[in-house]
């Protein structure tokens, strides 16, 4: 088992997924020592509403502290949560492109929705807005969950996103910082490199700018060239001191899912490096128990310069405010 102190003060530098639909007596004992800050659900976490308003107490029980939790429902391939429990939506640059000068207020109400389903199922924290600026040659895989090629386009209706999720009481994630645009490959297999000058990635960065004062940001595991050769943005000092700095990203930086094969090294190796490097917090999502105690390990506990922009997420939660759900959805039905 884990070989951390117990009991522990502050956060494990952590977000874990877990392996089944329920939280075994192992994954829970883990936790119960390691305190990540958070937990990410994917559909093999995802049975019924009332299994996975269980498993959402549950590991917030484990760790002794209301834990966000998070999951990636963009809308069209990737959504972990489909129908019945919750609305299938078309990918987000289908719907942007179907809306046109009406896209904000579409995407607003679609994620106004969103929140309101993962909220009754006890998901506070959605991965989006992604405000990765689309190209020509950008890889099929991000293309479709991209808002467009225009900057300024992308960072409003990023905006509209990340209000329509606040609103409805759930965190927006803002990535990939500091933008994945520009990739032409699939990060989950190979690592891209960015040959684009300084000046040219000024039009990737200027939608997280925009967006800077969200409160969870997730890096890309991208090599920017202009700035630094050889590591990817993820476990890059240069390119975290950047996303701080020149973009001016003030809340809590989480890795991008640190067992993507776009890193090298061991996944333990890759987690000490993005802590190194600046980010807040590991994000692990394969679920493996004898591998999240390594990354654990690796990871370690919060700094207090992130256990402080922890806390300041968790302030950031709102209660939902007060809509006629069945008016918003009839409304965007309209368009």
């Amino acid at each position: 088992m884990y070989s951390g102190d117990n009991p522990v003060s502050g956060f494990g530098a952590c977000i874990f997924g877990c392996e089944e639909p329920q939280l075994r007596p192992d994954e829970r004992d883990f936790f119960r020592e390691v305190r990540p800050f958070g937990f990410i659900l994917f559909a093999r976490n995802i049975v019924d509403s009332e299994q996975v308003i269980r498993l959402c107490a549950e590991l917030r029980e484990s760790v002794g502290h209301d834990a966000p939790i998070l999951i990636d429902q963009e809308g069209g391939r990737v959504q972990r949560v489909r129908a019945p429990l919750a609305t299938d939506w078309p990918a987000p640059l289908e719907h942007v492109q179907a809306a046109g000068d009406k896209a904000a207020r579409i995407m607003y109400l679609r994620y106004r929705l969103i929140a309101h389903e993962l909220l009754a199922l006890g998901i506070d924290a959605n991965c989006t807005p992604m405000v990765d600026v689309a190209r020509a040659e950008t890889h099929e895989f991000l293309k479709t969950r991209c808002y467009g090629d225009d900057p300024a386009q992308v960072a409003h209706i990023g905006r509209a996103v990340a209000d329509g999720l606040m609103h409805g009481g759930v965190l927006p994630v803002l990535k990939h910082i500091p933008g994945h645009g520009r990739s032409v490959l699939d990060t989950h297999f190979d690592l891209p490199f960015v040959t684009a000058s300084e000046a040219e990635l000024e039009a990737d960065f200027a939608p997280f700018c925009a967006l800077n004062d969200l409160p969870m940001g997730m890096t890309a595991h991208l090599v920017f060239e202009a700035f630094d050769k050889e590591a990817p943005a993820t476990l890059s000092p240069v390119m975290m001191q950047l996303i701080r700095d020149r973009i001016g990203f003030g809340g809590l930086i989480m890795t991008d899912d640190i067992s993507m094969e776009a890193l090298s090294g061991t996944v333990p190796e890759r987690s000490a490096r993005a802590i190194a490097a600046g980010c807040d917090v590991v994000l692990h999502c394969n679920g493996l128990l004898p591998e999240k105690i390594k990354v654990a390990e690796a990871s370690g506990r919060m700094g207090e310069a992130a256990q402080a922009r922890a806390e300041a997420v968790l302030t950031a939660r709102k209660t939902p405010d007060e809509v006629d759900i069945e008016a918003l959805t009839a409304e965007l039905k309209a368009f």
